[in-house]
Order: C-alpha cells, then sequence, then structure tokens
C-alpha cells in the first residue's frame, strides 16, 4: 500500500519514477515472509538520523538470516541521489528494504547467495503539529524473541500490529495501546509511547519484546539534555492512566499526542510540545 502517490524506487541498481515491480512470485520473500525495511524522513531539507536508520536496516535483515548487500553509507548516498528528483520543500518517507529470494531445500532458510534490495521514496506531509490521537487497550499482544524476530523491523510482524489497530478503530479509537506477553504496556499498534507524571517522563523498559526506536532514543537524549528525567521501566494499563501526559514517538509523524485512553482523558501537556519542539530544533540544528 502507498501512503502518497509520488514515488521513486531504487532497484536493480538504479532509480525508477513510481511503484516499481521488485518482487518475484517465488521470492522466499514473497511466500515465506523474509522482508525487512526501515523508515526515515526528509522534512524541511533535513534527513535527522538517517544513518542510523540506514544502519539498522541491515541489522534487521542480519536477525532475519539475510545476507546485507549494501553498506549503510552506500544507502545514505542512494537516499540523497534519490531525492533529487522531489522537490526541496516535499516531505518524503525513506524506506530501504531487503528480502530473500532463494530458500533452502525445505524452503524456510534464506539463502545468503543472493539478497533482493530495493528503496522507497515517498512524498508523505508531516503531520499537523496539533494533529492529535486517542488509545485503548487490546487484546492481541507482543511475541518474544524466542518465539518471533522481535529484535528485526521486519515486515512479518505487522499483521499482529495491524490486528490491533483495526481492533482500536472499530472501536472508534485512533490507535492501540498494547501489552507484552506479560500484560505490561509495551507500545502502541504503530509506534513507541510515552507518559508524563508529575514532570517526570516514563517510557516501557526494552524488553525485547518491541523495537525500540531510533527516535524514542532521539527523544529521550533531547529531554535528558533539557534536565528531564526520563524513566525506562516496566508500566502498567494503570500507569498510563494515572498520568498527566501520553504521546506516541515514530519515524513517520515525531510526536503524537494523545487526549484520550478509554475513557480517560488527557490535555496536550507542555512537556509533550516541548518535546516536539526540541525534536525540531535538534534535526534543524544538525543539517
Amino acid at each position: 500500500m502507498a501512503f502518497g502517490t509520488v514515488i521513486r524506487t531504487y532497484y536493480d541498481g538504479t532509480w525508477h519514477d513510481g511503484d516499481v515491480p521488485v518482487m518475484r512470485a517465488a521470492d522466499h520473500g514473497m511466500w515465506q515472509g523474509s522482508s525487512v525495511f526501515d523508515g526515515a524522513r526528509r522534512f524541511e531539507g533535513v534527513t535527522p538520523d538517517l544513518d542510523k536508520h540506514c544502519s539498522r536496516v541491515n541489522r534487521s535483515a542480519e536477525a532475519l538470516m539475510l545476507e546485507p548487500t549494501m553498506a549503510p553509507e552506500r544507502i545514505v548516498e542512494l537516499v540523497h541521489e534519490g531525492l533529487e528528483g522531489f522537490a526541496p520543500d516535499a516531505a518524503i518517507y525513506i524506506r530501504p528494504m531487503y528480502w530473500g529470494i532463494h530458500g533452502s531445500e525445505l524452503g524456510l532458510v534464506p539463502s545468503k547467495a543472493e539478497t533482493g534490495f530495493a528503496i522507497c521514496l515517498e512524498e508523505v506531509p508531516m503531520h499537523a503539529p496539533d494533529r492529535t490521537t486517542t488509545l485503548t487497550e487490546t487484546r492481541f499482544r507482543h511475541p518474544v524473541q524466542e518465539s518471533s524476530v522481535c529484535d528485526a523491523k521486519a515486515g512479518c510482524l505487522y499483521p499482529n500490529n495491524g490486528r490491533m489497530l483495526a481492533e482500536a478503530q472499530a472501536k472508534g479509537f485512533g490507535n492501540a495501546l498494547s501489552a507484552d506477553v506479560m500484560g505490561n504496556v509495551a507500545e502502541s499498534a504503530t509506534s513507541n509511547v510515552f507518559m508524563v507524571r508529575d514532570g517526570e517522563v516514563f517510557t516501557p523498559v526494552p524488553n525485547g519484546t518491541f523495537l525500540a526506536g531510533i527516535t524514542r532514543a532521539r527523544h529521550i537524549a533531547n529531554l535528558r539534555a533539557d534536565g528531564v528525567k526520563v524513566h525506562e521501566k516496566v508500566l502498567s494499563f494503570q500507569d498510563f492512566r494515572d498520568a498527566d501526559e501520553v504521546f506516541l514517538s515514530g519515524n513517520l509523524t515525531k510526536v503524537t499526542p494523545v487526549t484520550a485512553f478509554d475513557d480517560r482523558q488527557y490535555q496536550v501537556g507542555p512537556v509533550t510540545r516541548r518535546t516536539r519542539e526540541m525534536y525540531w530544533d535538534w534535526a534543524l540544528s544538525v543539517a
């Protein structure tokens, strides 16, 4: 599914205009699910943490037993090359990706002899600063590393997140607040989550059941540099009901304030607004 209509695709050694086909019916990634991707952003002329996203896609590939074929530095170069085909002020969603092509004799293990690679650059506007969302609990939970590849940004993980989101939207909410197998809060269906209580910030401790995001790490660093206490700890749904503020953190939107969790209402508070402000200040300062 494309978010937008203006797309450029890097595949087979060159850039193409449009959403061109890149995978064949018998590719391992098609029928065995061995695909990984990462997401970065260009907005207001900057590509914050692009190098980290390009490094992580290689780590994700390795977690799925794929052989990365591009050095992270080369992926960064290719992305900047592809971005030249867009207007300088266009907001772009940047997705490098790998997938398996051949499999083992029994099919399950992807061969390291050949790995598919592509980059999709898609024009997707940034959310307005005043755009908010609402959360509800979901019955679907995150797996653990012993049962799934939770240490990768893998396509095969997303149907479960899709179930979470569909359930939440069917209940009239914008997103789902999900739990790990122990029943503690992990993240939302689409992104990491933070809460604020008495001026201090809390976020679920990475425990191998969800991907602790690059943007999440950037917010933590910015907040701590600003003198805010940030705690990574085990959090319950009740902790979020008792919070003063809640916001989501992800690459696509960076900061999304939450105004409700089931019947609990929140205001868009000063820490949430400051987190967004600091992210933009940092991103534009490193351009």
